[in-house]
């Protein structure tokens, strides 16, 4: 079993102690910390850093903090930890900054849809704070599920460190590709090169369609992915290049 390095173990330390706290102290800090949509009156700047410590359950805390331990290990032994840190957080502030700007299209698409039907501003804030929506319902032609997703993008916040994680992952298939992975629903071991890809594929088909299963927050691991790749490219691209 690898050793804790130095930044993983503080993060890990980190992220239990925004887990375990709250929970013991019977205080929910979901409001100030989770990363809200930025029309939401609990929104604020420092959600897009302070989002990655928060986690919905055990079980979503557990996978992530393992998955930062087994990938990003290599990674911090081989940049060192200062450098480690600066590609965690990008990818986990990155992933964040997607995600809002996907959510925050897809919300002022339905809102301007809702306006063009005859809807006031005043009765669709009414809507989103208590979800009824009878009084001007004969004014409204979209389809109930599109009114669920336009109320629900307004009040789910998205929580946990998978952004940064999708980042580490892809940086862990560019350095060491042919190492085998295996999916704990498919335990045959499959190439970084090949397993990484076909999971951030699967993110995208989820969010793109509406076959997902759970609150997952598909966009956030796609774009900690994406900004993971450019970093993770660059820093392999120029690591011999002498000044």
């Amino acid at each position: 079993m690898s050793k804790l390095t130095d930044a993983i173990k503080h993060l890990i330390i980190i992220n239990i102690i925004m887990f375990v706290a709250p929970l013991l102290l019977n205080m929910d800090l979901t409001n100030l910390f989770a990363l809200h949509l930025p029309k939401n009156e609990h929104f604020g700047f420092w959600q897009f850093l302070s989002h990655l410590f928060m986690h919905g359950g055990s079980m979503h805390l557990i996978f992530n903090m393992y998955g930062l331990w087994a990938f990003g290990t290599p990674l911090e032994q081989m940049w060192g930890k200062n450098k480690f840190l600066f590609f965690y957080f990008s990818s986990g502030i990155g992933a964040g900054l997607i995600y809002s700007l996907i959510n925050y299209y897809q919300f002022n698409s339905v809102l301007e849809q809702l306006i063009g039907m005859g809807v006031s501003v005043e009765n669709i804030q009414n809507f989103l704070d208590t979800g009824s929506y009878g009084e001007f319902a004969h004014l409204i032609t979209l389809d109930k599920n599109d009114l669920t997703d336009f109320f629900s993008l307004y009040h789910t916040p998205a929580v946990g460190a998978s952004g940064a994680i999708y980042g580490i992952l892809v940086a862990f298939a560019l350095t060491f590709p042919n190492v085998k992975l295996a999916l704990l629903f498919f335990p045959v071991p499959i190439s970084a090169k090949y397993f990484v890809p076909f999971i951030i594929l699967s993110d995208l088909f989820f969010g793109l369609t509406k076959y997902s299963i759970g609150n997952i927050a598909h966009f956030a691991h796609i774009g900690g992915a994406a900004i993971g790749f450019l970093i993770a490219w660059y820093w392999k691209k120029n690591q011999f290049r002498v000044y």
